[in-house]
């Protein structure tokens, strides 16, 4: 179904051209600014993975999964969650964010890594967003909010999408219509 509607944007769209808003150089440095932030401080320290000048992505992942064990409704809380500890994932996945841009990489693994970590952060906060959104529990074993504990049949069937504004830096979430293309027999 995407791949249809990304088709038929371009067909709808034939004459618009997209352009970047930086520069080929631009996007270079900003790709491997981790590489060049390690080079420029792994002298300072005698151990590569403990520098005061930078974090390594190894790090930021295990504190961006254990932040959302703990308190986006992981395995270590039996998948329980409420809208206070949802708000505690975000306010330490702002921190993460901060501390993302200090990352550093001694190869291009590591830069793999690095960029795996800036990406796993906006896809955990959309998560995140969208589970607080939902004022409901959804079990077995999706999620559980403790501060809305019951499953909600009525208003489940539905789809809910996310808008971030880089400009305003705001998150907007929305139910959308749910359409079923296929009819299926609730005794199944």
């Amino acid at each position: 179904m995407c791949a249809k509607q990304m088709v038929k944007y371009c067909r709808d769209h034939a004459d618009f051209k997209p352009e970047l808003s930086q520069t080929a150089q631009e996007l270079a440095d900003e790709i491997y600014a981790p590489v060049k932030l390690y080079h420029e401080h792994a002298g300072k320290t005698t151990a590569q993975d403990i520098n005061p000048e930078y974090c390594k992505p190894a790090g930021l992942t295990m504190r961006l999964m254990k932040a959302t064990d703990e308190y986006g409704g992981g395995v270590a809380t039996y998948y329980m969650t409420s809208g206070k500890l949802l708000n505690i994932c975000l306010d330490l996945l702002e921190m993460m964010r901060e501390d993302a841009a200090k990352m550093a990489a001694g190869d291009l693994h590591e830069l793999m890594r690095a960029w795996e970590n800036y990406h796993r952060i906006w896809c955990v906060e959309t998560h995140i967003r969208h589970i607080e959104f939902r004022k409901e529990s959804r079990y077995p074993g999706f999620y559980y909010r403790s501060d809305y504990p019951n499953v909600d049949d009525e208003n489940w069937k539905c789809f809910v999408n996310s808008t971030f504004d880089p400009k305003s830096k705001e998150w907007k979430c929305e139910k959308v219509e749910c359409i079923n293309i296929v009819e299926t027999d609730p005794w199944l």
